[in-house]
Formats: structure tokens, sequence, C-alpha cells
């Protein structure tokens, strides 16, 4: 090979020797030559684009619950052990709640004892007995619209006033023959005696006739009218009570004292059921445990995971980097390839949900993407990872 150097001494002989044979003639275009570059007329192809939207991704539980206490308490029992299978509902983890159950009990037998057989057989005897007080009341709120006495009732009365005028008539005749006599005689004690007597009966019978023929004052309607409401309000109050015994539906603003009793009672109960809840750490999933930062004997501070119980059963795909720039681009069941990294095996997918709130990573905006399998696959673990790539 030879030098720079040397080279360029070649061409300039060549263009010497051209020039000096080419005398005479219209010159030849000389060609441009580009030294020190190999493959001229090459070009680098572009990768080709797919149009897909690719993130890395990591293979994560479907559902997946961190369990802690609300309030603070010595533990007093824990009820699995790391890597059991466990159902929803199971209590996992349980404070010291001696005092707790203690109050649910008796709570639990206040209520017993005001829903027994005989207080519903008291509360069927009280509603019979304000039935019938419902119905007199209302009967006698109709008749103040009527008369208060029969024509035959009045006659009848009227009769007995002129007999009882000349009772009178004759007791002050009787009376006037022996008035003179000292207040110390007999005989005008006893005269006197039937002469107050026939005065207050005759009075007693115009008193009588005058109700009977009169009609009723506004305060004698207003006292009847006030009764019948009384005894519907305690009718009322009887139906509900004996429906809330019953456990039959009642309104919502029913009222009674009986019945304000009963609700105390079922609400002490709830309350104090409630607090026992909350002594116990109650898996709201089926799930294996996975996670256990607890010991019988520790003290549990509110708030702190203690338990953590995981749906392995059934995985999902969470993307780990996908920028704010695709996250645009995405759609809620888009198609997708799922490659798993573990298994060196691509499986189909469709995404089921695109998180609203932002995170970041290494300085960028990134956002969570779910994705399912079609097809479950086999011998996928939680956390092995994975690239997605999703079609737009």
């Amino acid at each position: 090979m030879k030098t720079p150097k040397l080279l360029y001494l070649s061409l300039l002989l060549t263009l010497l020797l051209s020039a000096c044979g080419g005398a005479g003639n219209a010159p030849e275009a000389i060609p441009t030559i580009v030294l020190g570059q190999e493959n001229v007329n090459s070009t680098e192809a572009s990768p080709k684009s797919t149009g897909d939207i690719v993130a890395s991704a990591i293979i994560a539980p479907a559902q997946e619950a961190h369990l802690a206490f609300l309030i603070g308490g010595n533990i007093q029992r824990v009820n699995v052990t790391l890597g059991e299978k466990v159902k929803a509902g199971q209590i996992l983890v349980e404070l010291d709640n001696t005092i707790v159950l203690l109050e649910v009990e008796r709570a639990k037998r206040v209520l017993r004892e005001l829903t027994s057989q005989a207080e519903i057989a008291s509360a069927e005897e009280t509603l019979t007995l304000a039935l019938e007080t419902r119905d007199d009341e209302a009967h006698d709120v109709v008749a103040l619209d009527y008369g208060r006495a029969s024509k035959e009732m009045i006659d009848e009365v009227q009769a007995e006033i002129t007999l009882a005028e000349d009772r009178l008539e004759a007791a002050q005749a009787a009376y006037n023959q022996v008035s003179n006599l000292s207040l110390e005689n007999s005989k005008r004690a006893k005269a006197l005696l039937a002469l107050n007597k026939a005065k207050t009966y005759l009075n007693s019978l115009r008193a009588n006739y005058q109700w009977y023929i009169s009609p009723p004052s506004e305060t004698d309607v207003a006292k009847e009218t006030a009764q019948a409401a009384v005894a519907e309000a305690a009718y009322q109050e009887a139906q509900w009570y004996l429906a809330a015994l019953k456990g039959e539906n009642f309104p919502s603003d029913a009222t009674g004292a009986k019945l304000t009793q009963l609700q105390q009672a079922q609400d002490n109960l709830k309350t104090a059921q409630n607090r026992l809840e909350q002594t116990r750490l109650i898996s709201p999933i089926s799930g294996m445990i996975t996670e256990i930062n607890i010991i019988a004997g520790e003290f549990a501070t509110p708030g702190k995971i203690l338990l953590v119980v995981s749906d392995l059963d059934n995985l999902q795909v969470k993307t780990t980097d996908l920028s704010e720039r695709d996250i645009i681009k995405v759609k809620l069941g888009a198609s997708a390839i799922i490659t798993i990294d573990a298994l060196n095996e691509n499986f189909n997918g469709k995404v089921i949900h695109i998180s609203s709130i932002a995170d970041s990573l290494g300085g960028d905006v990134i956002y969570e993407i779910t994705l399912s399998f079609d097809t479950p696959p086999e011998g996928i673990l939680s956390g092995m990872t994975a690239e997605v790539s999703i079609s737009e």
C-alpha cells in the first residue's frame, strides 16, 4: 500500500501526462477524489418502527392486603405463619381483648332480655290495649257531633225536674212551719235537712238537663281531641316497638320510650362489636401470608404494617417505567405482548387499568399500567421481570 505522500505524487504525474497528451483538445472533466473514506455510496438503514409502546414490567398479585391495627395494644395471638394460605374473613392476629369481650357479652345479655319471648308477649298485650283505648277515644270524638242524649232521656229528666220541684215546694212548706223553733229542735233540723236535699237534687237534675241539650264546649272538644291523639300515638308506638322486637320493618323516624331503649341496646352491642373487631386483623381476601412483622407479646403500633396477604393464584403485570409521553397513547383493552424474562416466552394480554397517579423514576415522570394475561401461563412467580409491548 502506498503512503499518502507517494499517492499525491502519483496523482500529480498522472494529471501532467493527461494535460500534455490532450493539447489542442477540449479539457476533460477530472473526477473529484475523496481520500480516507470507504463505501462512498452506502447509506445507514434506520431501524423499522413497530408502532408499539414498550415498557419494563413486573409480575404482581392481582390483590394484596397490607394489614395494620387502627389502635395500639399488646399482641395476644398470631394465628398464621409465613407462607400459610388463608381465607377471606379469617382472623390473623388478635390484640389483648379480654375487657372488650366482656363488654360484648354484657351488651348481648341486655339485648337478649329486651327481645325475649316474654317481652314480645307483653308488647303484644300492650298493643291490644292501646288499640282498644284508641278506638274508644275515637268514638268519643265522633260522638261530639251528635246529641248528648235521646229525646226520651231529655223528656224523662224534665219529668223528674217537675217532681223534684214539687218535692222542693213541699219541703219548703214543711220547713216554714217549724222555722221559728230553736236550732236544737229535732223537727226543725229534719225539715231543714229535707229542704236542702230537695234543693240539691233539683239542681243536679237541672244541670244534667242543661248538659243534655247544650252543644259541647270548645274545652270539651279540645279535651276529647287531645285524648284521642294521645291514644293514637300510644297505639302507633306500641306497633313500632313490637315490629322492632320481631325484626320487622318500621319507619326510621319511629319514636317511643321502649323503642328508644331497644335501639340503644342494639347500638351498644354494635359499638362493642366494632371495638372487638378493631382488636383483630381479619383478612379481606383469600391468599397467602407473604410477610409477618410481629410476634405474640409485642406491642402493635397503630398504622404499622404487620401482615401482608397476597393473592398469588391470580397474577397480573404492572409496568415500571412507562413515560408520560407514552401513557396518552395507551387505551383500556389494548392488546399487548408480554415477554417473561425468566421463561424467555411471549404471552398475549391486554390493558385492564391505567393509573391516573404519576410517579417518578430517575427524574422522569412515569405511570403504572396493569395488564392481564389472556391465558395465565404456568410457572410464573410474583416478582418476575417482564417486558410489555402494547399496541396503539
